[in-house]
């Protein structure tokens, strides 16, 4: 027998409709933050490279920052906000969802922060020689991605209980559950692979990472467009 509800449709839809909007905002700001604009930068290789790039690409290299800096502040409000939504169908689960994606957020902010490092190496003018601040924000750089992948495997981590709670609750469609499970082994199976020295671009680590994404992004806009429901009695 199920317990009685201790919320309705209309607190459901409407926490689940703060939580979509912060959930766009994550979307939004990790394509624009980590793959627009690395992608219109370009290969940042080596120390010239990047110096060469930045001289003209600044305004874009800054838009990256802010917008990793915006998702970063929608991510560490996101799992409160899908705690309210899902805590029902299991508090340990929604309660590891939280920690593992707030676990994420400090890492992530020392990597933006290294970036920002890196911008402001290229410019120190007289106070660095031209090719000691190249490598030096080239480093900074390098550091930052390191960061980013750690962070990302807390990406990973967190959306294996939220993907549950989905699944055990109904209160959106289970089958975002199941592509969250699957995205969340996505993630950590791509950082072993890269720790490993392995290939990570093979057909299960591209469909895995497909599964993220259409899990993430359908999930958010299922929520903030409809919001989260109780299940129809016999669905449960």
């Amino acid at each position: 027998m199920n317990p009685a509800p201790l919320t309705t449709n209309s607190s459901l839809g409407r926490d689940g409709r703060v939580a979509g909007a912060l959930y766009m905002m994550v979307v939004a700001g990790g394509l624009l933050g980590l793959a627009y604009v690395p992608g219109q930068l370009g290969a940042l290789d080596t120390p010239a490279a990047l110096a060469t790039t930045l001289s003209t690409q600044a305004p874009l290299f800054r838009l990256g920052i802010a917008a990793l800096l915006v998702m970063e502040v929608a991510f560490l409000l996101l799992p409160f906000a899908l705690y309210r939504v899902f805590r029902e169908a299991g508090e340990v689960a929604a309660t590891w969802m939280v920690a593992l994606a707030v676990a994420s957020v400090p890492v992530a902010l020392v990597a933006i922060g290294h970036r920002w490092q890196a911008l402001a190496l290229l410019e120190a003018g007289v106070a660095l020689s031209p090719d000691a601040a190249a490598t030096q924000a080239w480093l900074s750089l390098r550091t930052s991605e390191g960061l980013m992948h750690l962070a990302s495997l807390f990406w990973g981590l967190w959306l294996l209980p939220f993907g549950l709670l989905v699944l055990r609750s109904a209160r959106i469609p289970r089958v975002f559950g199941a592509l969250l499970v699957l995205g969340g082994i996505g993630y950590v199976a791509i950082i072993g692979a890269g720790l490993a020295q392995a290939p990570t671009d093979g057909i299960v680590l591209r469909a895995l990472r497909m599964a993220a994404a259409a899990g993430e992004i359908g999930s958010g806009l299922w929520l903030l467009v409809f919001g989260a429901r109780l299940p129809r009695a016999g669905r449960a």
